[in-house]
């Protein structure tokens, strides 16, 4: 790191000096890493600092300048930044405080709030139904503060497995009827009367949890607008099995909604109506991804392909 970029640590903290105390982990492809930095006469002992460098291949051999994940994921930086600057502060959930964002060059530093030292240091790779329940809290929580709120700066449409940013899954889907319907998926969930803004990948790896249970949210890449649904859907998918998928359903679905509504100034029985509606469409669009992307995946469960199968017959 810098000169530069360690003086706006210190400018932001107030800290007198720091020091790399972990790498939490590396960037995809390279593109940077996110660290914990130890402060000396500080407020707080640490901060999380993410260090994105984002490659110029103006002219690269291997035409990395065309390549559409490299765009896509130069895009979700330059995202989470606008995120953080312009929209994070309106959020109800609980997610790290943003002490700076600094731009130099190609690179760029977000210095965040550590919430291990903040009362959230553990991170689970199994959950309770109380832990559930607390995520989906947080979900609602963050969708109700966002309703009807325009992503001006941020996806259009939110979540990485969006259709119009995976081209090149769809071709390669071997599934035909599901890649016939793609569009028209995609088209029911985009145009939906009730939007708010999506996490986009709000998967149990980026939720962290306090001793007494309840959650905070991390990584804000592919934060954009949509249908609540899509974080729901995908958030289930990465904790549970297919028979606690489908056993759960409808469970998962009151819990959410009554917390949801629980957010909102009056009950919007019609949002939780439309919302409800597109649950099941919101999984097949994850798992027309998920066909295309990974034709091997875990996640490509029985229950996955006969949720997809009845969206696709009442399309």
């Amino acid at each position: 790191m810098n000169e530069y970029f360690r003086s706006v640590i210190l400018q932001s903290t107030g800290a007198s000096s720091l020091f790399e105390k972990e790498m939490i982990q590396e960037l995809w492809s390279g593109y940077g890493k996110i660290m914990r930095i130890g402060l000396e006469n500080a407020s707080v002992e640490s901060v999380v600092v993410k260090h994105v460098q984002l490659p110029v291949y103006k002219n690269h051999p291997r035409g990395w300048n065309t390549d559409i994940g490299h765009q896509r994921k130069v895009k979700s930086y330059k995202v989470e930044t606008k995120w953080y600057e312009t929209y994070s502060k309106k959020s109800v959930a609980r997610l790290p405080q943003c002490l700076a964002i600094e731009t130099q060059d190609d690179e760029v530093l977000i210095v965040l709030e550590d919430l291990d030292e903040a009362g959230y240091p553990v991170r689970k790779k199994a959950v309770t139904w109380e832990e559930i329940t607390s995520c989906l809290e947080w979900l609602a929580q963050f969708h109700a503060s966002y309703l009807g709120g325009i992503p001006e700066g941020l996806w259009d449409v939110g979540t990485y497995w969006h259709l119009k940013t995976r081209p090149q899954e769809l071709e390669v889907l071997a599934d035909q009827r599901l890649k016939e319907a793609a569009h028209v998926i995609d088209e029911k969930l985009n145009s939906c009367k009730y939007k708010t803004f999506v996490h986009g990948d709000a998967k149990l790896a980026n939720f962290c949890f306090a001793k007494d249970g309840q959650v905070a949210g991390v990584d804000f890449q592919y934060v954009g607008g949509g249908c609540g649904m899509k974080d729901v859907a995908y958030f289930i998918g990465s904790c549970l099995n297919e028979s606690e998928c489908e056993r759960l359903e409808v469970q998962i679905l009151d819990t959410y909604f009554e917390r949801l509504q629980s957010e909102l100034e009056e009950r919007n029985e019609a949002l939780e109506t439309e919302w409800r509606s597109l649950y099941r469409v919101a999984w097949a669009d994850f798992h027309r991804f998920l066909k295309g992307w990974s034709p091997g995946h875990w996640k490509i469960t029985s229950y996955s392909e006969r949720v997809t199968t009845e969206v696709i017959d009442r399309l």
